[in-house]
């Protein structure tokens, strides 16, 4: 018995302390990719700071039409992303819910600007479109829906199969809300994290795509960069390290403000890529 004792005592003495590193178990090389991607990317950033320098900065905003091209490339990402919304959210819910047997043909329909050209599109769309829209930029933003419908129907179809919309657009139907109410009290609530990252990834599509602005001879800030670069490779570098940080700090602040919004109403963080399980918002009341 004795014996016995002992043996069993030895078992429940704990297990000597092992090192931090192996009880956290984190591998090396999770680190090593990380530590190859930022110097991937960080690199050739540092490389165009110093070709270009700190004074080319202050040179691109002194150049007149400097100003005209930026307002012009945020102005087009505001109509591209109102409409791109507008269109594809009532859409992706009725799909969604009443014609699901063409989910597989909605996505083929909106792979198609991936899969044509941009150069393709914009002739085509040059040769049947109205006049009024031709001399105006208005007619850009409506070809930036179409090249941003592949990146929004999937943040918005992800967004869908996060929670159980049919569930609970049955539940605003059997208070009494139309489909007007319940797409805008019910489905929307739930969409916005999904909304968000469709919003960031048009954002990001616009102020940076050149092919369809050059050849509908608008100025914006892509096409501005490469036409000053003939007259200044360092200003131009500096433009396009400007349109860059620009660029993520939009999409930082974009990003920031639906994280907030989503934890005030106890949602899920905004994501550029995937879409976390949102709480889940009620359906309102027949009142």
């Amino acid at each position: 018995m004795a014996a016995l004792a002992t043996d069993l005592a030895e078992l429940e003495q704990p297990a000597p302390d092992q090192p931090a590193a192996a009880r956290r178990g984190v591998p090396v090389w999770r680190w090593a990719i990380l530590l190859i991607a930022a110097a991937y990317f960080l690199i050739p950033l540092y490389a165009a700071l110093r070709f270009a320098g700190f004074r080319a900065f202050t040179q691109v905003t002194s150049y007149p039409s400097f100003g005209s091209a930026f307002l012009l490339s945020l102005r087009l990402a505001l109509i591209a992303t109102v409409l791109t919304l507008v269109l594809m959210v009532p859409t992706s819910v009725y799909v969604y819910l009443r014609l699901p047997r063409l989910r597989r043909l909605m996505e083929a329909i909106t792979i198609m600007p991936i899969v044509f050209p941009p150069i393709v599109l914009i002739i085509g769309v040059l040769k049947i479109a109205p006049g009024f829209l031709l001399a105006t930029p208005n007619l850009l933003g409506l070809e930036y829906v179409v090249l941003a419908m592949p990146f929004a129907y999937r943040s918005l179809d992800a967004g869908l199969r996060s929670f159980d919309v049919r569930t609970l657009v049955e539940a605003s139907n059997s208070l009494g809300a139309g489909w007007p109410t319940t797409l805008w009290r019910v489905v929307i609530p739930n969409l916005r994290t999904a909304m968000l990252s469709a919003t960031v990834l048009t954002v990001a599509l616009v102020l940076g795509e050149y092919t369809m602005a050059s050849l509908d001879n608008f100025q914006t800030f892509p096409v501005w960069i490469v036409n000053f670069e003939q007259n200044s490779g360092p200003v131009s570098v500096a433009a396009s390290l400007l349109a860059l940080f620009v660029t993520w700090l939009l999409l930082i602040l974009i990003v920031t403000v639906g994280s907030r919004s989503a934890r005030k109403r106890g949602g899920a963080e905004v994501a550029l890529f995937s879409v976390s399980t949102a709480s889940v918002r009620q359906p309102p009341s027949a009142s």
